[in-house]
């Protein structure tokens, strides 16, 4: 990736459909995240306050490929969620840092992010298939479609904020009071669309963001770890992840958050992270090593366990029936770095009136 990608770049990108393909046949990339990346320095200068240093463990890296992850047991049973006995199958699986952000797509497709090959991708779990539909995408890192069918993207390197890819290209936003997003600090981990044109932003590092129609970013509660965020299916309120627990707000007619409070605690696992809803309300979020189900009042339902490294999951299949998970596994940001995607069928539908 050039080292001062500047997101204006991306409004003049159309999408870009490749041939249909396994793994093996696509790049697995090279691009930065913005804190990765030598020019960061000069965009922070430009910061009134610069934010503290924000980095991923990148560890020395190991020869040859990482041990499989361990198979998780089978299921136990959660009442109208999953039945006992049921087990997850791998539907793909890549090399890097890539494979974030998944929603479902037509026709019982689902679509991810790539992170370090600057794509999405369409894949039809039923032939292990995928088509990159749209490239350039400046380390793209989680993907969210509004019920009116825009199709949005956190881009998380230099110069980074939220574009839009559907039904055209275009910045929504990429600046805060005025200065570049990077001065917030952080990552940009996930987002999500509503349908009054705007987008809730989880900014690891810094908190939760709110994008208007016009681009317009303010900030909300206290969030220091905010990781998944979804919204309830009337888009009354708001879950995010902050670490082991998920947080709710109230949304307001005009998109404003307001009464942050403590929806539920994680059982699975402690490293919440991309979330979904079902029909009937229940949240579902990924843990590192699990999925963990709430009711909509926030009582803890059950966990379905899943391989080390579970870190997002979204409905999907012919009638989202079906919940996919996806998962990384080896050294981050290293020749060992590998994901997976992987799905388990289920008793639950997920939520209709939106991808995710």
């Amino acid at each position: 990736m050039r080292s001062a990608f500047v997101l204006a770049a991306l409004v003049g990108c159309v999408a870009v459909v490749s041939a249909q393909g396994p793994a093996s046949s696509f790049a697995r990339g090279s691009s930065q995240q913005s804190w990765q990346n030598p020019g960061l320095k000069n965009v922070l200068a430009m910061c009134k306050t610069p934010p503290k240093p924000f980095a991923i463990p990148v560890t020395q890296p190991k020869p040859g490929a990482p041990p499989e992850p361990a198979a998780a047991p089978a299921s136990t049973a959660i009442p109208g969620v999953i039945t006992a006995g049921q087990t997850w199958k791998v539907v793909w699986q890549w090399e890097g840092n890539n494979a974030d952000g998944i929603i479902a797509g037509d026709k019982g497709t689902m679509l991810f992010a790539n992170n370090d090959a600057s794509n999405v991708m369409r894949l039809d779990p039923a032939t292990g298939n995928a088509t990159v539909i749209h490239k350039e995408t400046n380390t793209g890192g989680a993907l969210s479609r509004s019920k009116n069918g825009a199709l949005f993207l956190a881009a998380r390197g230099l110069n980074g904020g939220i574009v839009q890819l559907e039904p055209q290209r275009k910045v929504l936003a990429s600046r805060f009071n005025g200065e570049p997003i990077e001065c917030v600090g952080g990552v940009l981990n996930d987002l999500v669309a509503d349908s009054r044109g705007g987008v809730y932003l989880a900014i690891t590092g810094a908190g939760v963001f709110y994008a208007d129609a016009k681009g317009v970013m303010s900030k909300y509660g206290e969030v220091p770890l905010a990781n998944g965020i979804v919204l309830s299916g009337d888009e009354k309120t708001l879950y995010v992840t902050n670490g082991g627990v998920v947080l709710a707000f109230d949304v307001k007619a005009d998109g404003a958050l307001a009464n942050q409070r403590e929806f539920g605690t994680l059982r699975g696992g402690q490293g919440g992270d991309g979330s979904a809803i079902d029909t009937e309300g229940r949240l579902y979020v990924a843990t590192g090593s699990s999925v963990d189900v709430f009711s909509p009042k926030g009582d803890f339902l059950g966990s379905i366990l899943g391989p080390q490294g579970l870190h997002g999951t979204a409905f999907g299949g012919p009638d989202k029936k079906t919940l996919f998970g996806i998962v990384f596994y080896g050294d981050w940001g290293t020749p060992s770095a590998r994901n997976r995607v992987i799905a388990i069928p289920m008793v639950a539908q997920g939520y209709t009136g939106r991808a995710k």
